[in-house]
C-alpha cells in the first residue's frame, strides 16, 4: 500500500496522469465537485418531498436516500470496472456497450503500487492530473442522482423494498453501459468504433471526424432518468385519484431550497466534469448560470401569460429544467448560446409537464416533462448552438444529425432495458394496496408520520 503520492511523476511514468504528473489544485477541485454533487441527492429528497403530499413526504425522500445506499456500494463492486474498465487495462470492451465489470471489481486494481526508477511508487490509472480513484468518487455520484431522480415519477405508490431492487438492477444494466457507451469510449462517443465515427468517417488522431457531444450527463444521466421515469408511470399505472384529486404541494418552501441546493450542487456536476481547474472549468461555470437563471424566466413568462401568475414552484422546476438542458452542452457553448438555450428549455418544459394530463400517464413530479423534454433539447441543441460545429455557427449539419442520433439511442436503449427489468422485478409486487396508498404509504411503509399534529 502507498501512504501518500510523490509530489510529481516522471514524464513516462504512466500517460493518463499528463506529461505534468499528478495536480493537487485540479485533484482538489474535482474532490469538492464529487462532494457538491454528492449532496444534490439530499437536494433532490427536499425537492422531491416537498412537492409530494405530507403523507408520502418521508417515503419521497427515503427513495432517494436508498438510492445513495444501494448505488453507492454497487459502483464500488462492479460500477466503475463496468463503465470504465478497458481505459486502465487495455483491454477490449464488449460490443462496445459496456466493460467487464470483474476487470476493476472492488476498486483494488487501481490501487496497486507501481515502482517507476529506484524507489518512486504511483497509483496506476487516471484522469487527465487526478488520480484514478478520485475520478472513481466523482462519478460514483453521478450514478446515485441519476437513479434517484426517477423516483419523483413513481411517488406515492411504489413498494420501497421493490424499488431499492429495481435502482440495484438499473444501474447495472442501464446506467453503466450508458456511461460507458458516452463516456468511455463506447458506441456513442467519438471513439473510432463509435457510431458517429461510422457516420462520418474517421479523423488522422483516431477519432471520429464530428464527435458527440455530452460534457456532463444529457443521455447518460436526464434523458436516462427521464425516459426510465416514462416507462415505470406507464407500467405502474395511476394513484387512485389522479386526474379527480388535485396533488398540491405540501411544503413549498421544501421544493425552494431543494431548488437551491441542486443549483449549488450543479457547478460540482458541471464544472467538475471538465476534471481541471482552468478556463474551460470557468466557462462552464459561467454557461451554467445563465442557461439556469434564463430557464427560470422563461418558465415564469409562460405561467404569467397562460395562468396569469408566477408561482414559486414554477420558478423552482424552471431552476432544474435549465440545469438539465445545460448540462451536456456547457463546455461547447457560449454565454449568449447558453442563455438561448436556457430560456428554450423553461419554456419547453413549462408546456410538456401538461402532458401528462392529455395522454394519461401519471408522472408524479414530472420528472418527464423536465429531465426528459430538456435533457432532450439540452443534447439535439449543441447541434444548433455550438460554437465551433453547430449549424447557426456555419458547422453544417453533421452535429446536429449526430446529436439525434444519439439522443434517440439513449431513449431506445432505456426504454426497452427499463421494461425488461421491470418485467423482472414484477413477481416482488410494484405498488402498494389502495388501502396503503389511501391511508398513506409513509405510514404504511416505514411506520412514520413526517409531522406530529396535535
Amino acid at each position: 500500500m502507498v501512504s501518500a503520492l510523490p509530489l510529481a511523476l516522471p514524464d513516462d511514468a504512466f500517460a493518463p496522469f499528463g506529461p505534468d504528473g499528478l495536480s493537487s489544485g485540479d485533484t482538489a477541485w474535482v474532490l469538492t465537485a464529487a462532494a457538491l454533487v454528492l449532496f444534490m441527492t439530499p437536494g433532490l429528497a427536499f425537492f422531491y418531498g416537498g412537492l409530494s403530499r405530507q403523507k408520502s413526504v418521508l417515503n419521497m425522500m427515503m427513495m432517494s436516500f436508498g438510492s445513495l445506499g444501494v448505488v453507492s456500494v454497487i459502483y464500488v463492486l462492479w460500477g466503475y470496472s463496468m463503465s470504465f474498465a478497458s481505459a486502465h487495462t487495455g483491454e477490449s470492451d464488449i460490443a462496445g456497450i459496456f466493460d467487464n465489470p470483474f476487470a476493476l471489481f472492488g476498486l483494488s486494481p487501481l490501487l496497486e503500487a507501481k515502482e517507476v526508477g529506484a524507489d518512486t511508487l504511483y497509483v496506476i490509472g487516471g484522469f487527465g492530473t487526478v488520480p484514478a480513484i478520485v475520478w472513481v468518487g466523482f462519478q460514483l455520484t453521478f450514478a446515485v442522482i441519476t437513479v434517484a431522480l426517477i423516483s419523483g415519477a413513481v411517488a406515492e405508490r411504489m413498494k420501497f423494498g421493490t424499488w431499492l431492487v429495481f435502482g440495484g438492477i438499473w444501474v447495472t444494466l442501464v446506467y453503466f453501459p450508458l456511461s460507458h457507451m458516452v463516456w468511455g469510449g463506447g458506441l456513442l462517443s467519438g471513439a473510432e468504433n463509435g457510431i458517429a465515427a461510422k457516420m462520418f468517417g474517421v479523423s488522422e488522431e483516431g477519432t471520429a471526424n464530428v464527435s458527440p457531444i455530452d460534457f456532463a450527463g444529457g443521455t447518460v444521466v436526464h434523458i436516462n432518468a427521464g425516459m426510465a421515469a416514462l416507462v415505470l408511470a406507464l407500467l405502474l399505472g395511476k394513484r387512485t385519484g389522479f386526474g379527480k384529486v388535485a396533488y398540491r404541494p405540501h411544503n413549498i418552501p421544501f421544493v425552494m431550497l431543494g431548488a437551491a441546493i441542486l443549483w449549488f450542487g450543479w457547478f460540482g456536476f458541471n464544472v467538475g466534469s471538465e476534471g481541471a481547474a482552468d478556463m474551460l472549468a470557468g466557462l462552464v461555470w459561467v454557461n451554467t448560470t445563465a442557461a439556469t437563471a434564463a430557464a427560470m424566466l422563461g418558465w415564469l413568462l409562460v405561467e404569467r401569460i397562460r395562468d396569469g401568475h408566477a408561482t414559486s414552484v414554477g420558478a423552482a422546476s424552471g431552476v432544474v429544467a435549465g440545469l438539465v438542458a445545460i448540462t451536456p452542452a456547457c463546455g461547447s457553448l457560449s454565454p449568449i448560446g447558453s442563455l438561448i438555450l436556457g430560456v428554450i428549455a423553461g419554456v419547453l418544459s413549462a408546456l410538456a409537464v401538461g402532458l401528462k394530463y392529455k395522454f394519461g400517464y401519471d408522472d408524479s413530479l414530472d420528472v418527464v416533462g423536465v429531465h426528459l423534454v430538456a435533457g432532450l433539447w439540452g443534447t439535439v441543441g449543441i447541434g444548433f448552438l455550438a460554437t465551433e460545429t453547430g449549424l447557426l455557427y456555419g458547422g453544417g449539419v453533421q452535429q446536429l444529425v449526430v446529436q439525434v442520433v444519439i439522443a434517440l439511442v439513449a431513449v431506445i436503449f432505456t426504454g426497452i432495458m427499463t421494461a425488461i427489468i421491470a418485467f423482472i422485478v414484477k413477481p416482488l409486487g410494484w405498488r402498494v394496496s389502495r388501502e396503503d396508498e389511501d391511508t398513506g404509504i409513509d405510514a404504511t411503509e416505514h411506520a412514520e408520520t413526517a409531522y406530529e399534529l396535535v
